[in-house]
């Protein structure tokens, strides 16, 4: 007789499959006290002075209260007491591990580990020894390390997550499928997202305001092993899921938190790295329309910058640019900067879009080493007065819209705002346009042929998709993109050189700092490309004590992400199938073509 078991409904919530053993011989009773007893301590240690002299930055030498470095140890040391408190069932705290797996413990944990002993080594390498480390310090080394010994007695569950992400949107779009006890109001989605929206925003200024680059590195561990606990625990996808079921309300809150920005700021250098990162940002959603969504590899992507800003530079009325009497409006420079890049995608892209693979790449690299090249050389010697060549377009004034003047500061609501704020926002309402072409061009039949395009060029063609014609239309696009980015960076800069337009250096932008913040965090979305390029513009400014070291710094970021997360931070749905087998991700088994459930057949 056989016997015929089928898949779970995708409302059940997966049962975990048998625990594998920890790696460490204890009783797991004592392990979960450990840990948790670990993360009190070290949570507490953040209390104790560290070390004996106010050298090194951030005053550790204070007992009852924590400075610089030992807030990031504090808030390691509590968040691996939630997730351990959430461990052992406590009412209240059960949503933090919807996946009921130990990885998240072992993460925050060793987040709490890693800060500290950061900490403690950087105090001893920079006051000369470890005999500048006060009892303080050294309790919180041991303090760091008995969760990190706890978590790892635990034994690591391989939850089967396959169907979870199903039953996760059951849960919040489908309400009627469940008890309605279970259903989550959508009041209560959109507090969430309120809350995850703040709690963001103040992650993000926390980042921008470190003073000194121990206090960003530090920084940098606890965020990265804080999100990915908050990943392994499942609370991505819960999150993810309220997301899809209030796209419209997300995206509100995010414009909301990026308008607030300015106004948590009382240094307008902060507003300076701010406006900057949205440059940067808006260059890389341009360059992710041609990588990310067509799939074509433009190593020259920075010259379209650098075609918007020069364009705008000579329409803006300087004494330096070559077309006295010009002093166009902002709108209408913005416009021409876009129209110029435009014009440039258009006649680049018309003879070379033929090509594939890196003999595109080659093309659109020495496009982008002609325009620095031609720039350079316009100086009225080596050829026409156009560009005053290596010295470029200086005193740009600043824009005067509707007579706000962007480079006086304004007072509002008791806000003082200064001229870098004022271009923020400015790039804020840009960052906001761009967002809405880029979206309702990848959603409309034209986004959905470059996605042909780039899964499979010759079978698009076959199926009737003019490939020449849909590759020029993404390339004119998104050199218009970085035309418009442009403007604004003409102005906030008050000078246009050729310089910054190459292909590599040591700081943004150049295009392989474009191409990797589109890569890194991730092609094909939106928030990808933003985040890569604010991790990559603040990697360069907080660093700086590294010097030279930087670039070393930044490659083995990259060969790290390439390995542990080659989909990139914000990934595509697709491209993170491509990259992982089903298993290694909550993949839904696959259905049969009526999308019914697979059955499979064991013999009685």
């Amino acid at each position: 007789m056989t016997e015929t078991t089928k898949t779970p409904a995708p409302d059940a919530v997966p049962t975990p499959t048998p625990a594998l053993r920890g790696l460490i011989p204890l009783p797991t009773a004592a392990a979960r006290a450990l840990l948790l007893g670990g993360g009190i301590a070290t949570a507490a240690s953040a209390f104790l002075a560290w070390t004996w002299t106010a050298e090194f930055p951030g005053d550790l030498t204070i007992n009852g209260y924590p400075g610089g470095l030992q807030w990031l140890t504090f808030t390691a040391g509590v968040l691996t007491a939630l997730f351990a408190l959430a461990s052992y069932g406590v009412r209240g705290l059960g949503w933090l591990l919807p996946a009921r797996n130990n990885a998240p413990l072992a993460l925050t944990a060793l987040g709490g580990f890693t800060v500290t002993w950061f900490t403690v080594i950087a105090i001893s390498a920079k006051l000369g020894g470890v005999v500048n480390l006060e009892p303080g310090g050294w309790i919180a080394a041991v303090a760091s390390l008995l969760p990190v010994l706890g978590a790892f007695a635990l034994p690591q569950e391989r939850t089967g997550t396959d169907g979870t992400k199903e039953a996760i949107k059951a849960y919040i779009a489908k309400p009627d499928r469940i008890p309605a006890a279970q259903a989550i109001a959508p009041w209560i989605q959109r507090a969430v997202i309120t809350v995850v929206t703040i709690i963001g925003l103040g992650v993000f200024t926390y980042g921008i305001d470190t003073e000194y680059g121990e206090l960003f590195i530090g920084y940098l561990f606890v965020v990265t092993f804080a999100m990915w606990a908050v990943h392994t625990a499942g609370l991505m996808d819960r999150f993810s899921a309220l997301v899809a079921a209030n796209r419209s309300f997300t995206l509100a809150m995010g414009f909301a938190a990026a308008i607030a920005f300015p106004f948590t700021q009382t240094d307008d250098h902060y507003a300076n790295i701010g406006v900057n990162i949205l440059i940067f940002g808006t260059v890389a959603l341009g360059l992710n329309i041609v990588v990310g969504l067509a799939g074509l590899l433009d190593l020259g992507y920075v010259a379209f910058l650098g075609v918007g800003a020069y364009t705008a530079a000579l329409v803006s009325g300087s004494e330096f640019s070559t077309i006295s009497g010009v002093h166009l409006p902002f709108w209408a420079s913005a416009l021409a900067g876009a129209a110029a890049s435009l014009v440039f995608g258009v006649l680049i892209g018309a003879p070379t879009l033929r090509l594939r693979g890196d003999y595109l790449a080659i093309v659109t690299l020495g496009f982008g080493e002609i325009f620095r090249i031609a720039v350079n050389n316009m100086d009225g010697d080596s050829g026409p007065d156009v560009t005053n060549g290596p010295n470029g377009i200086a005193n740009i004034p600043d824009l005067n819209f509707f007579g706000f003047n962007f480079g006086q500061a304004h007072d509002i609501g008791g806000f003082t705002l200064g001229r870098f704020a004022n271009y923020y926002l400015l790039m804020v309402l840009i960052m906001a346009i761009v967002v809405l072409v880029y979206t309702r061009a990848a959603d409309s039949r034209i986004g959905r042929s470059w996605i042909a395009i780039r899964e499979d060029e010759t079978a698009a063609t076959a199926m009737g998709i003019n490939g020449f014609r849909v590759k020029l239309v993404a390339f004119a696009l998104g050199a218009a993109l970085a035309g418009l980015a442009g403007t604004v960076s003409a102005h906030v800069t008050y000078s246009v050189v050729p310089t910054p337009y190459q292909f590599a250096g040591s700081t943004p932008p150049n295009s392989a700092f474009l191409l990797a913040a589109v890569v890194l965090g991730g092609m094909g979305t939106v928030a990808g490309p933003l985040l890569g390029a604010a991790l990559l513009y603040l990697l360069p400014e907080k660093l700086v004590f590294l010097q030279d070291k930087s670039l070393l710094a930044f490659g083995i970021a990259l060969i790290l992400l390439m390995r542990f997360r080659p989909e990139g931070i914000i990934a595509n749905r697709r491209r993170q199938l491509e990259f992982h087998e089903t298993g290694q991700l909550d993949v839904p088994k696959q259905t049969t073509l009526t999308d019914e459930p697979a059955v499979t057949k064991a013999g009685a």
